[in-house]
């Protein structure tokens, strides 16, 4: 996949829209933004955790630099599709997003099984770092969905994504099963997700605002998480700051 971004700075805010307001959004949004070229997407992940979940607990904690690693195609892989490693950091409310890609069955020999990739850089030796740094880390849990992302069209930096049947698993960790697991919304709502480099133009803040468009708190890993550890989909931030930290016997 020549041309695609291996290395992202950017703000990423989140909102939990209902059908009628996702509906108006897009009309809203006529002439802002275009869906872009792939339309819907599959959007396949496994993330990588420690036994004791160290990663997703620290995370929950809302701590001033939390990171994450995942393994993630576009669709179900075949072996040889095309598949990306990353490394996703959050320091100050900054997403700083690192990532190489190669084929799906390298990538997963060499994140679970201690192969070596076939291409060398900066950027596999931070996953290097990352894997021998949280000991006894493995592929924890699967989180998929559905998207639809849209970008700018005067402002090439602006990006709004729509995630709907996202779904998490633990068992079967392949991302050749597919968008299959539990539901982690509800029906008729979709997760925005709006990336931007900077601050957010006052008319789209406008249009969020006359639909009352709040931002939320969402991790699609941390929803899953508290729903495995618990058994229903509580808040989590609520969860989080009632029953801090999360254990469960491995």
């Amino acid at each position: 996949m020549a041309g695609i971004k291996d290395v992202f700075e950017r703000i990423e805010v989140k909102y939990l829209l209902d059908e009628m307001q996702y509906r108006e959004l897009m009309k809203r949004l006529e002439g802002m933004a275009a869906i872009d070229g792939y339309g819907k997407t599959s959007i396949l992940n496994i993330y990588f955790d420690t036994p004791d979940f160290t990663l997703i607990e620290r995370s929950l904690e809302k701590p001033v630099y939390k990171e994450k690693l995942r393994l993630r195609t576009y669709g179900i892989p075949e072996d040889d599709s095309n598949a990306f490693i990353e490394i996703k950091k959050k320091y100050k409310g900054v997403v700083y997003k690192r990532r190489i890609t190669m084929a799906y069955e390298e990538a997963v020999n060499y994140l679970t099984n201690g192969g070596r990739p076939s291409k060398e850089s900066q950027i596999s030796g931070e996953i290097d770092y990352f894997l021998q740094y949280y000991k006894g880390i493995r592929p924890a849990m699967a989180i998929s969905y559905d998207r639809i992302a849209m970008a700018g069209i005067e402002d090439p930096d602006l990006r709004i994504t729509f995630d709907t049947n996202i779904r998490w698993r633990t068992e079967d960790l392949s991302l050749k099963k597919g968008n299959v697991g539990k539901d982690i919304l509800l029906p008729g709502q979709h997760l925005m997700e709006l990336k931007i480099a900077g601050a957010m133009s006052m008319e789209l803040a406008r249009i969020l605002d006359e639909l009352n468009i709040r931002q939320t708190s969402f991790s699609k890993y941390g929803k899953g998480y508290v729903e495995y550890m618990y058994g229903n989909a509580l808040n989590v931030e609520e969860t989080v700051s009632n029953i801090t930290p999360f254990k469960r016997a491995v």
